[in-house]
């Protein structure tokens, strides 16, 4: 991982509409431009950590500082690498450090995501959800099964 920069914007917001395409048209939410921009609004480089796989840009996550903990935010990593072990560790270093500062991890996944079955193996538990969203949080030093 490396931070980010503001020339990385169009990559990870494009990353982002490939990614999460397919959960958004299951939930009848995809739009092409909306997905888009609303990574555009929310881009903050100093919180983003681009993931890179054999030196390419293969994804992304962004940890927010809240009032009560952290939010973890735009984690998406490319198709042609989930299902290796990256997203596991990525989450283990971005825990690692929260866990050390005694801070609580929130996030939000959507219904029917895969993503929340990575999550729940790191010490995610569902806090509440609605129709489109699951927020999850993570209490410092939550056993992780995914180690």
């Amino acid at each position: 991982m490396r931070p980010a920069e503001s020339a990385d914007l169009e990559a990870i917001v494009e990353l982002r509409a490939v990614v999460m395409r397919p959960d958004l048209e299951r939930l009848g939410r995809f739009d092409e431009h909306r997905v888009r921009q609303r990574l555009r609004d929310a881009f903050s480089p100093r919180h983003t950590s681009v993931v890179l796989a054999d030196g390419v840009l293969a994804g992304c996550v962004a940890l927010r500082p809240a009032k009560d903990g952290h939010w973890l935010e735009h984690f998406y990593l490319a198709p042609d690498v989930q299902g290796r072990g990256l997203g596991s560790a990525v989450l283990r270093t971005l825990l690692d450090r929260t866990d050390a500062d005694g801070l609580l991890v929130r996030l939000n996944v959507l219904q029917g995501s895969a993503a929340q079955r990575l999550y729940e193996r790191h010490g995610f538990a569902v806090e509440v959800e609605d129709p489109v969203d699951i927020f999850m949080v993570r209490p410092p030093g939550a056993g992780a099964r995914g180690r």
